[in-house]
Parts: C-alpha cells; structure tokens; sequence
C-alpha cells in the first residue's frame, strides 16, 4: 500500500476553511466517484472518503488542513499522479479567496 500525506498550513480560520473542505469533498465525489462523509466538530472537522483502492480523511482545522490516504496496490503505481492531482486540487480551493468587500465612496462635505 502506498499512503499519501500532505499538510497545507492557512489563516483562515474554522469557518472559511470548512467551506474551503466541503467543496473539495464535494469536488471529490464529482471527479473521483469517492464517497465522502463530513464530520462537523467544535475545534477540527473530518472529511472521510473512500472509493475502490483508496481510502483517507482531510482533518480541517482553524488553521491547517492534513491529508492523509492509502491506495491500495493497484492505484500505488499511480501515487505520483495521484497526489499530484490532490495537491492541485486543494491548492486550487486554497488559492480562492473571497474578495474583500470595498466601503462605499464617502462624499467630501463643501
């Protein structure tokens, strides 16, 4: 079995990473045929997923999120591509911040 581990450290705090998880899990049932249970905790969430060959969970917190799978044998020959994917992927939804919003244009008093 080959296992995969990545570690993605952030600042976004529980709320907007756990949007950030849910749409990769969401991502990951539509690209991948994995089945995904998300788990809400007080201070980390879990992402479970699993499909043939593979199985693993995403741990969210406030700040980190921590992939760990393992394929089994015959997806491990493709572990490099596996996880080069993931890694896009997460890095993808990281890379999407919400805009912040701007003030409204104060008027100059005459």
């Amino acid at each position: 079995m080959a296992d995969i581990q990545i570690l993605r450290e952030h600042t976004l705090g529980l709320a907007e990473a756990r949007k950030i998880a849910f749409k990769w899990a969401e991502q990951a049932e539509e690209k991948f045929d994995m089945e995904c249970t998300y788990e809400e905790g007080k201070t980390e969430d879990l992402v479970s997923f699993t499909r043939s060959g593979v199985n693993g969970t995403l741990a969210v917190t406030k700040d980190s999120f921590e992939l760990n799978a393992k394929l089994g044998f015959l997806l491990g020959a493709f572990k490099d591509t596996i996880e080069s994917e993931i890694v896009k992927n997460l890095d993808a939804l990281l890379a999407k911040k919400p805009a912040a919003k701007k003030a409204p244009a104060k008027k100059k008093s005459a």
